[in-house]
């Protein structure tokens, strides 16, 4: 992974926190509750088949919230509504530089990348991958190239 992120000499693998999703069985009803109650920036929703799912991202001035609804019973977003009906915290999204070098390091220390370890393109029309949550406490992290 490029080390080109630094603050106060600290030097990070990962750039800027992209997002946090949200897994939610109705996207409409969720993105309806975040705009009257915390008058939140919510976008139009959008479809997307190769991930299963349709989303929604709410602005705010530091990150993004990603709203993750299932299209379908063999979308990964049912599966986890399966073990959690009311919904919840699905991933981190932190961003890269380099997302072939990031996967190889991944590679390098042993950690796993989810699916054939290709990148697929996200929401943002950006390369994304997956990674193992078992590797990183239980977490579902999401890479996604910015150049």
């Amino acid at each position: 992974i490029v080390l080109e992120y630094s603050m106060e000499g600290f030097n990070s693998n990962i750039g800027r926190l992209n997002h946090v999703a949200i897994a939610v069985p109705d996207i409409i009803i969720a993105s309806e509750m975040w705009q009257k109650a915390l008058g939140a920036n919510v976008s139009k929703p959008q479809t997307l088949p190769e991930h299963g799912v349709k989303v929604v991202f709410i602005e705010s001035p530091n990150t993004k919230v990603e709203l993750l609804e299932p299209l379908n019973e063999n979308s990964p977003i049912s599966k986890f509504l399966i073990k959690n009906p009311n919904g919840g915290m699905h991933h981190i999204c932190y961003e890269v530089s380099d997302l072939k070098s990031a996967s190889k390091k991944l590679k390098e220390v042993g950690a796993s990348i989810l699916g054939d370890g290709n990148p697929k393109i996200g929401a943002h029309g950006n390369p994304v991958i997956f990674l193992q949550p078992s590797d990183f406490s239980g977490t579902l992290i999401e890479l996604e190239e910015i150049k």
